[in-house]
């Protein structure tokens, strides 16, 4: 990076700063991310400042030329990454066994090193960045939602207390193409029902998750009282 900054490279590295910030954060904010356009634009704006801002402190004057190698001043954006650890910890959150968050903690790492980089004059490598970062998350989002993953969701059945069989149920739903995890089942004797609780797993994309066909066809039996269908 140049030891001498003028205001208008100064300015240059804020603008490029503000553009990449910009477009990460208007992109997971059209998709309704948790990391939107503030935050993103925040975050890779303070990692440029505290690039820009070690940059100046590298005052070399009536100093011998590679003097100032022995200045500890990354320190300060070393501490902006640690801290950048914290605030991604914080935005993921696990779930009934999910893990969600990954990816908005992933982007604000992300997008604090492309601040830096603007920040400490490596502008080149900044714009390489930026462009990678917006192909990984508009592309590979287009990819990932269209190809098939581990679906998971509950089926909770209502029924009379004997009919239909269990057995019968599970046929039901194996003949549908889902896997059954694990299953329950409890009695009510007072009202003569029974409620039957069933963990499936099944591989789909994540835009056809919808409530599968046998569904109707387990309400069509007179003796199934209600049904309900809950992904996770």
């Amino acid at each position: 990076m140049p030891i001498t900054l003028t205001y208008s490279e100064i300015a240059l590295r804020l603008a490029l700063t503000v553009l990449a910030g910009a477009l990460i954060g208007l992109d997971r904010g059209e998709h309704g991310r948790p990391a939107g356009l503030r935050t993103t634009l925040l975050v890779c704006l303070a990692a440029s400042v505290s690039m820009i801002q070690a940059n100046l402190l590298m005052n070399s004057v009536g100093k011998a030329s590679d003097s100032f190698v022995v200045l500890d001043l990354m320190r300060l954006p070393l501490g902006i990454l640690t801290g950048m650890g914290f605030i991604g910890a914080g935005a993921v959150i696990r779930r009934d066994g999910l893990v969600h968050g990954v990816t908005t903690a992933a982007t604000l790492w992300f997008v604090t090193v492309i601040g830096l980089c603007f920040g400490g004059g490596q502008l080149s490598l900044g714009i390489a960045a930026l462009v990678l970062a917006m192909l990984v998350l508009s592309v590979l989002r287009w990819f990932d939602v269209r190809k098939k993953q581990d679906q998971h969701a509950t089926l909770s059945l209502t029924t009379d207390r004997d009919e239909p069989a269990k057995e019968q149920i599970v046929a039901t739903v194996r003949n549908a193409g889902y896997k059954i995890k694990t299953s329950s089942v409890a009695y009510n004797n007072q009202i003569q029902q029974r409620e039957l609780e069933f963990n499936l797993e099944w591989r789909v994309s994540p835009e056809k998750v919808d409530a599968p066909p046998f569904l109707r066809e387990l309400l069509s039996n007179p003796h199934v009282v209600t049904a309900r269908w809950e992904v996770s």
